[in-house]
């Protein structure tokens, strides 16, 4: 902690020799300008100030295009085998031959597994916190397959429609539906889902090990916390900041097994845990390999598991049960979940139909709340993107100011 205060004194002594464009006073420090700047960065967003917001939005595109242009031109190599394999696919896709029921297979499965794992990286970077495409989409999907299996007694969806519509198969089943059987069928979305989100806890590792190896400080607000929790490390005793530490200490002690048991529950701090890792110079395969078998593997049969024993067939009714003997609401609250469950049943077993007018109304309520969350997704990238911007024009302000 003292090597921050001594840097930053002989940084603001350096500056108050400049043309007087920083206050020189002892109170002046390297800490509050950067607190200033983020202050002043954080206040740019569409509902504050839209125009400037908009405009630095559009300014940030086109730099980045620029800059993903020159990356792609230095590795023109690799573009070009990228192109050549695109062109072959695309041959292959639209000759005529006894091929075409593999291509076909192949671009189904492609394309279900890459909406997975979009929707995973989306979690991790996009929404936040990780839950809520899992929240959206894998969990009802999940739940979805559960019922309709126990309803069907089978696993064995006609395809198609499945996997965008569930039906129960006409001919003849047994009747034995077993948890492990569930679980193998919404194995692949899961674990891709995951694989998604292990993707997606990458910025972070990239941005601190990038930092360390060129000896920068940077502004981002993610590694000015970690650095902040370090130097608190000793006397520490609110509940965050110990989990913080907790995390900390296992990343770098335990290595690739603490990683592993960040990555296997449920854990709002990982990306901690990316940027411990990223900071301490932890091998890429170890701290990727370490989150995609914990994130696609044991910790989606967790929450796999959870869900398919929650929507499991003698739950789902008791729980119908005890909603209806809530005193006075029970009964209203209790029908229209009866009555969704039953028109679930028919749907099963009758593909079409009509669509009854509760389910209606639960469908419109489930694609508002995707609607909003796709809304603040995009506002968030407009945002972060404009501050991206503020923050260039910050740093080069500061530049030109320590020169003259």
């Amino acid at each position: 902690m003292q090597q921050h205060a001594v840097s930053d004194v002989v940084i603001s002594v350096a500056l108050c020799q400049s043309d007087g464009s920083y206050v020189c006073s002892p109170d002046l420090s390297i800490r509050e300008r950067r607190q200033k700047d983020k202050e002043e960065r954080l206040s740019l967003v569409l509902w504050r100030r839209p125009v400037i917001t908009l405009r630095y939005f559009l300014l940030e595109t086109l730099i980045k295009l620029k800059e993903w242009t020159f990356k792609l031109w230095q590795r023109r190599g690799t573009v070009s085998l990228f192109l050549v394999l695109c062109s072959a696919s695309y041959l292959a896709y639209y000759t005529e031959g006894t091929h075409q029921q593999y291509v076909q297979y192949l671009e189904k499965k492609f394309l279900w597994c890459a909406y997975w794992v979009g929707l995973g990286i989306l979690s991790s970077v996009g929404l936040g916190t990780g839950l809520h495409t899992f929240l959206l989409y894998l969990g009802p999907h999940i739940a979805s397959v559960t019922l309709a299996a126990y309803e069907c007694g089978s696993t064995d969806f006609p395809e198609p429609p499945y996997p965008d519509q569930i039906i129960c198969p006409q001919d003849e089943v047994d009747g034995n539906i077993s948890l492990f059987s569930i679980m193998s069928k919404v194995r692949l979305e899961a674990c891709m889902w995951g694989a998604g989100t292990a993707i997606g806890e990458l910025p972070p590792y990239f941005m601190a090990r990038a930092a360390r190896q060129s000896g920068a400080d940077p502004d981002d607000e993610d590694y000015e916390e970690f650095e902040e929790m370090l130097e608190q490390a000793e006397g520490a005793q609110d509940f965050v900041t110990r989990a913080k530490l907790g995390v900390q200490h296992m990343v770098q002690k335990v290595g690739f097994f603490g990683i592993l048991a960040c990555a296997s529950i449920p854990n709002p701090l990982f990306d901690l845990a990316g940027i411990t890792c990223g900071h301490f110079l932890v091998p890429f395969w170890t701290f990727f390999g370490a989150t995609l078998i914990g994130k696609a593997i044991i910790k989606m049969h967790i929450q796999k598991l959870f869900v398919i024993i929650t929507f499991s067939k003698h739950i789902v009714e008791q729980m119908v049960l005890l909603i209806g003997s809530v005193p006075k609401v029970g009964p209203a609250l209790q029908k229209p979940f009866s009555q969704y469950l039953e028109a679930q049943r028919n749907k099963l077993h009758h593909a079409g139909g009509s669509v009854p007018a509760d389910e209606n109304w639960l469908s419109w309520v489930f694609e508002k709340v995707v609607l909003v969350m796709v809304g603040y997704f995009v506002i968030s990238i407009v945002n972060s993107m404009a501050q991206s911007y503020a923050k260039r024009l910050q740093q080069q302000r500061h530049s030109e100011e320590k020169t003259k």
